[in-house]
């Protein structure tokens, strides 16, 4: 008896620890994404417009496919064939969890050990890309203009967060992808409760010296200082 008692005086504190951490780390990720750095962010020349996307719930940053600073495409590749499209226009490129990414093509698809594996940084991540022939602004996807300068920072970037092999190319994931214009490449860091794919996607803003979130874990937080 007296050992169950026990057990269930630990199973009480675990609890009250796990509802503690919830709390605070929901106040944070509330808090700390409306308050914007660099707000007053203005570049004094607009040479490059990017775009930020959100499907909801995951941001990207599409950049155009090839400019006088960057030719992206000279690196990414489309899917397993790694076929060019001359029509395309712009690339995005989201950073995130890879079992994520390549096991849960539908929420419905989702296992605990992936969510757990990823919510505490015991995963390695990918870096997604896809090709768009076009960029529609809306609510959900909004324009910024760059100087030339901000833009090679903002490049320079997403950059370090691919993994490279030997000839300094970004290594490929030979992987089911999402469609026909996307492609999975090895990227660098963990993802985690403080790391996600929007984190990474507000630190490249924040690179670029552009308007975003102290810190947030998701896209409204970066997409608030763009109302």
């Amino acid at each position: 008896m007296k050992t169950l008692k026990k057990s269930l005086k630990i199973l009480k504190k675990v609890g009250l620890g796990i509802v503690l951490f919830l709390t605070v780390y929901g106040i944070a990720a509330f808090s700390l994404s409306k308050i914007t750095v660099n707000s007053d962010a203005e570049n004094q020349s607009k040479d490059v417009a990017i775009y930020i996307m959100t499907n909801g719930v995951h941001t990207d940053l599409v950049l155009p496919i090839k400019n006088e600073i960057k030719d992206l495409q000279s690196e990414i590749k489309y899917e397993n064939t790694k076929a060019q499209d001359s029509t395309a226009q712009f690339l995005a490129f989201g950073w995130g969890d890879k079992g994520f990414y390549l096991n849960t093509p539908e929420w419905s698809d989702l296992k605990f050990s992936t969510a757990f594996n990823a919510a505490f940084g015991l995963s390695t991540t990918a870096m997604h890309t896809t090709f768009y022939k076009s960029i529609k602004e809306s609510k959900n996807c909004v324009r910024i203009e760059l100087s030339k300068d901000n833009y090679q920072k903002l490049v320079a970037y997403i950059e370090t967060g691919f993994q490279h092999d030997e000839s300094q190319m970004p290594i490929f994931i030979n992987a089911v992808t999402y469609g026909k214009n996307d492609s999975f490449y090895e990227a660098k860091g963990s993802y985690s409760l403080f790391q996600t794919c929007n984190s990474w996607a507000n630190a490249g803003l924040k690179a670029a010296h552009q308007k975003a979130a102290l810190w947030t874990v998701t896209d409204t937080g970066i997409f608030c200082h763009y109302q």
